[in-house]
């Protein structure tokens, strides 16, 4: 099945899987009753494992995968007939959602047929045949896809209960963009069996790149057929800030070659010069203005006096006139729209936009580029091979023009070939032309150039560049009580994320709740005695919360002393390393980042500071946190600063970050001793 959409991650499966999905779930009015199971012998396949050793898992699996088969018979017009076969033995009650089979397909697939068998622990085992799988629409108008040729078929095998044997079987015939596939055999359950078998024409070759997992060789099965078989493949058990799955998933990609070099068009990549163009022909004359939009791109530029300015006007007019709206028919999940349409339409999704944009900066001497990328840092690498499965997204390189410096462009690369670029996202509605959020930052995308491209990687900004800079003047009394006064500013992404939050927020008093959960994380009592909010449309300017509390019984008594805790809000460390099973994947956190904190506490009457933690110093090649507390006059003030510096922390440096996250636990329990002033 082709890959569809450049801008909806969660519907880059193809054509089937076996999920609880929500699509399943949106259909269980029609699918109320179970579907009608006819007495039938499940096939030999199936049958073969009932003895078959289950592979190795712990009490905490819901299911094994005992055997999973894909055969692909590629004919000479580069049409590709496949047969997938999966059998699952479901071990827990939540085992039973892989009971169900969803088939996605579109215009350019057809679905012949698709059946479904039980193997009961007890009794005798039954089949689900084609005419009870339900067909529906996958129109996905929360994220934006107005409208999709994409379907599915929904198959439910009855019974899944613990013990029993499900599987199914689907033949399906699709007519692929290009000429790839990839065979995932790694699941989030363990796998017993695997086999993937290629059927080529006469003449034609292969490329197979093993991603994540040693390479194994095929084996010939007849004439122009190989087959690979894998074994004993292990879960890939969910840890928190882990990669993308396609990062760490095993898998297969095959890269066709029809003979004597035909089917020029749709033969896979072999480097990604060859995808750039590719993807350059889909973009050809796509960009091409109207009269309204030399008209619109004249107006909107009138009272810009600098070439910076005039590009600032054209991507605010993107972001903020041009509503994310995706349609999706045929290649169009793949194609832009012409940038006549999108202005027309005032509507269009990721590679709409950025197709509209670069039209219009064309108008003002500026040129841009496409960036493919994902949307989630770790899939595409220069040592992968070239393919769209591992993008999601569509953004611009806009060429800074000659002459133009300014400190706000800070998301720029320096290419040999097209000179100094300014990486932009015009989907983002929120990060200021001249920035980048987080997760597009030191990740690879495919730069497309009329004449081809190439993987780059893009720019990782200055960790000031985000981060929340906090300072708060409080008093404490002789009671415990503590009151006073917080500004933040928030720069860059948390700003950003407040901004995204806040978007449909009506009332002001609903303005504040976020600074209610963050302290109420903090403090145990507390009430808000004035909030209000700053630039929360500017996004030129950083975003900012201002308040003030009063928190009882914050400092507790101990004789006729005081213990106050210096830190009194937002909490750094994290319990992500506190796992009884060592971390088997990175750590990856969304982007730089720089936080600081000061606390200024003004002492109650008669008392001194009598002790104070020590200094914290903590200082590794991913982050480093600083804190000191010291007493200036009748003041007890703290101040800390914590910074990401690397976005990926490797499995080999986790005990350095579990040891860095209790260094910061402790300072942030840490208490200040305060003791009656002697007379």
């Amino acid at each position: 099945m082709n890959h569809k959409s450049y801008c909806n991650l969660e519907r880059q499966l193809r054509v089937t899987d076996v999920l609880a999905a929500a699509i399943f779930f949106a259909a269980a009015a029609t699918l109320a009753g179970a579907p009608s199971a006819a007495a039938s012998d499940a096939p030999a396949w199936m049958h073969a494992l009932v003895n078959v050793p289950l592979p190795a898992h712990d009490e905490k699996t819901d299911a094994v995968l005992m055997y999973s088969e894909n055969i692909l018979n590629v004919q000479g017009n580069g049409k590709i007939k496949t047969t997938e076969r999966r059998a699952f033995k479901i071990l827990r009650p939540d085992g039973r959602r892989y009971a169900k089979v969803v088939a996605y397909f579109d215009a350019e697939t057809r679905i012949n047929s698709i059946r479904g068998w039980c193997i009961p622990a007890q009794g005798k085992d039954y089949e689900v045949k084609d005419k009870e799988a339900m067909e529906v629409g996958l129109d996905d108008m929360e994220n934006g896809i107005l409208m999709t040729d994409e379907r599915a078929k929904v198959l439910r095998i009855p019974a899944g209960e613990i013990g029993n044997i499900v599987g199914y079987e689907i033949e399906h015939e699709d007519r692929p963009y290009i000429l790839q596939d990839a065979w995932d055999f790694q699941r989030e359950i363990p796998v017993g069996e695997s086999h993937y078998t290629l059927q080529l024409p006469v003449g034609w070759e292969y490329k197979a790149v093993w991603i994540n997992h040693p390479e194994i060789k095929s084996v010939a099965s007849g004439t122009n057929t190989w087959q690979w078989t894998i074994s004993g493949v292990p879960a890939i058990k969910e840890e928190d800030q882990m990669p993308p799955w396609s990062g760490v998933a095993g898998q297969m990609v095959v890269t066709l070659l029809p003979a004597g070099g035909g089917m020029d068009q749709k033969k896979g990549f072999q480097s990604w010069n060859d995808m750039a163009k590719w993807q350059a022909t889909l973009y050809q004359g796509r960009r091409d203005p109207t009269p309204e939009i030399k008209q619109k791109v004249t107006a909107l530029t009138a009272s810009s006096a600098t070439q910076l300015a005039k590009m600032k006007a054209l991507a605010g007019f993107l972001q903020q006139d041009i509503r994310y709206v995706g349609i999706e028919l045929g290649i169009g999940g793949l194609q832009p729209h012409p940038a006549a349409e999108v202005f027309a339409h005032r509507y269009g999704d990721c590679k709409d936009k950025a197709t509209l944009l670069s039209s219009m900066l064309h108008e003002v001497g500026v040129e841009s580029y496409y960036i493919v990328i994902n949307t989630v840092r770790g899939g595409a690498d220069p040592e992968k091979p070239p393919t769209l499965f591992w993008f999601n997204h569509v953004i611009l390189a806009v060429r800074i023009p000659d002459g133009v410096n300014d400190p706000s462009l800070v998301a720029t690369l320096d290419d040999p070939k097209l000179g100094r670029l300014l990486i932009f996202d015009p989907t983002d509605e929120y990060t200021p032309f001249g920035q980048l959020r987080g997760d597009l930052q030191a990740n690879y995308g495919l730069l497309v150039a009329p004449d081809g491209g190439e993987l780059v990687r893009l720019p990782q900004l200055q960790s000031a560049t985000n981060g929340v800079e906090r300072t708060a003047k409080l008093s404490l009394n002789s009671s415990g009580v503590l009151s006073g006064d917080v500004v933040e500013v928030r720069n860059g992404d948390t700003g950003t994320i407040q901004r995204y939050m806040l978007k449909s927020v009506t009332k002001k008093e609903d303005q504040i709740k976020p600074i209610e959960k963050l302290a109420a994380e903090s403090l145990a009592t507390f009430r808000l005695t004035n909030a209000s909010v700053s630039n929360l449309e500017r996004k030129d300017l950083p975003f900012g919360y201002q308040y003030s509390f009063v928190a009882e019984n914050y400092a507790k008594k101990a004789g006729d002393l005081i213990l106050v805790r210096p830190r009194v809000i937002d909490m750094k460390a994290k319990s992500l390393m506190e796992t009884k099973e060592p971390r088997r994947f990175a750590v990856e956190f969304t982007g730089p980042r720089k936080d600081t904190d000061m606390f200024e506490i003004s002492l109650p009457a008669g008392y001194e500071v009598d002790d104070v933690p020590p200094p914290v110093n903590v200082d590794y090649s991913f982050a480093s946190y600083h804190s000191k507390t010291e007493k200036v006059g009748s003041v007890l003030r703290y101040t800390r600063t914590f910074e990401v510096k690397e976005l990926s922390v490797p499995v080999s440096k986790a005990d350095d970050l579990k040891k860095f996250y209790r260094i910061i636990a402790s300072d942030e329990r840490n208490n200040a001793v305060l003791k009656p002033i002697a007379h």
